[in-house]
């Protein structure tokens, strides 16, 4: 399944594609609003998940446009606004569903798969061709009692068969569902991995030919029921080997764009400093509603709940302007203080090695002092 992801948050988009890539879906990144439209107008997604905050062309504007275009691709917005009315506002421009930042890595990806089966209520939820079985909700193949281990790739292949089992599709299609725009290999990599798939089957025990060759025209699963292989039985998975590689990527992604959220962090500090000696100008205060905003969603995708609460604080406290007075003053500096505590993990924050995205953790360092007053 290929998805278009429009995210301006580098810190975001790049956990979101990882975790996507994870669970087999092919992933485009368009880093605003105008570049995802050029997208979605030269390349067919099956899903576009939808930042609103967009520079440009944002994301209501761009459902509008979609829907008065006649595409009817689903799109999921993702939005730090929790209002009824902002989203009653994306639900009447065309969106099909919302979650709102902070969210979790498994609601998102639920309400993707509902997503993706509208439309297509006859289909299982378990792909099945005789003895050979895919259950994309735990991204496991079976063939009889036997676990495949396929790479991703592989995996998106045997998918993209079992969900159209009479089709034929030719190296080119292939590579059209299978393969981003920005990858662009030649069709002798589709024949390396049908082959190694073809392998992978066989040692698992289904005929040689499962995945067949339609001289001319392409490849299709083979129409004949083979004879030797045993009934299918159901044989559980674990996830420690999924979660483990989320927690790692994770990291990875925390470490590699921790700066930027400390820049982020920078801008508010600057911004209260200036506040507090009435200097504060609007354009500046603008810039530190727009980088709490944005830590608002991009720490709650490393589980930082209680800080994205804080920095979604901050930027109420920004939209609200006012004079800054001794009582509010030692509350957004306390406020910004366990935003810095944040900044200085080295790590991001799972739960039961799972990659998540707001699941509920407490940061240390982040509880109210007693001697703190709230708002």
């Amino acid at each position: 399944m290929r998805i278009l992801l429009v995210e301006d948050d580098p810190l975001i988009s790049k956990s979101l594609e990882k975790h996507l890539c994870e669970h087999h879906y092919v992933v485009e990144v368009a880093a605003d609003g105008q570049v995802g439209w050029e997208m979605v107008t030269a390349f067919t997604y099956d899903l576009i998940l939808l930042d609103v905050n967009l520079p440009g062309l944002d994301g209501i504007q761009f459902c509008q446009q979609l829907r008065a275009n006649h595409n009817e691709t689903p799109v999921l917005l993702l939005t730090a606004r929790s209002s009824n009315t902002d989203k009653v506002l994306g639900l009447d421009a065309g969106a099909d569903d919302y979650v709102v930042k902070p969210f979790e890595l498994s609601e998102l990806l639920a309400r993707i798969r509902v997503l993706l089966r509208r439309g297509k209520a006859c289909q299982p939820v378990t792909l099945k061709w005789l003895n050979l079985k895919l259950d994309p909700s735990i991204c496991e193949v079976t063939y009889g009692d036997r676990v495949l281990h396929l790479t991703p790739k592989e995996y998106r292949l045997l998918e993209l068969f079992l969900r159209n089992q009479h089709r034929v599709f030719s190296r080119s299609a292939i590579l059209d569902h299978l393969w981003s725009s920005e990858e662009a290999p030649s069709e002798e990599a589709v024949t390396v991995h049908i082959k190694d798939l073809r392998q992978k089957l066989k040692k698992a025990g289904a005929p040689s030919n499962l995945i067949e060759t339609v001289y001319g025209q392409g490849y299709r699963l083979k129409q004949a029921a083979p004879s030797s292989s045993k009934p299918a039985t159901r044989t559980p998975q674990s996830q420690p080997a999924i979660h483990q590689q989320t927690k790692e990527n994770l990291t990875t992604v925390w470490e590699t764009y921790q700066e930027l959220s400390r820049d982020r962090l920078l801008i508010l500090e600057r911004a209260a400093a200036e506040w507090l000696e009435n200097r504060l100008k609007q354009e500046q205060c603008q810039k530190a509603q727009e980088a709490a905003h944005k830590l608002t969603g991009a720490l709650g995708i490393f589980g930082f709940t209680e800080a994205s609460q804080v920095a979604k604080e901050i930027e109420e406290i920004f939209q609200a302007g006012g004079v800054l007075n001794q009582k509010k003053a030692l509350h957004l500096a306390g406020l910004l203080t366990r935003l810095r505590e944040v900044m200085e993990q080295p790590k991001a924050q799972t739960s039961n090695g799972q990659g998540v995205i707001g699941n509920g953790h407490r940061v240390v360092g982040l509880k109210r002092s007693s001697g703190e007053q709230s708002m």
